[in-house]
């Protein structure tokens, strides 16, 4: 087995397959305009130096699902599974799971 090491800022993502939509009986593929991919990280770079030599280490983590764009993220295959190699400044948002409160 081999192990993805990100250099610099890069981020190493294993895309989250979306699938067909399904209202009760009916089912609606996705064939809409390209839409960002998703994915959880599984590897981050420790940081990159600013233009002034701060080091500034990366904020995601493993584990984290993000979404990047489809155009800022190079496809790469390991060993026949697909990742997304892009830095870090390139993913838009990262997805956390939130605690809901009951209402009382």
């Amino acid at each position: 087995m081999k192990e993805i090491i990100p250099l610099g800022d890069k981020v190493v993502i294993k895309p989250i397959e979306e699938t067909e939509t399904q209202y009760g009986n009916i089912v609606v593929p996705d064939l809409g305009k390209e839409k960002p991919s998703m994915g959880e990280v599984v590897a981050a770079g420790k940081g990159r130096l600013s233009e002034f030599g701060k080091f500034i280490g990366t904020t995601v983590q493993v584990g984290d699902t993000v979404v990047v764009p489809n155009f800022g993220a190079q496809k790469v295959f390991v060993e026949g599974e697909e990742y997304l190699v892009c830095r870090e400044q390139d993913i838009m948002c990262v997805i956390k799971e939130t605690k809901q409160e009951d209402d009382k």
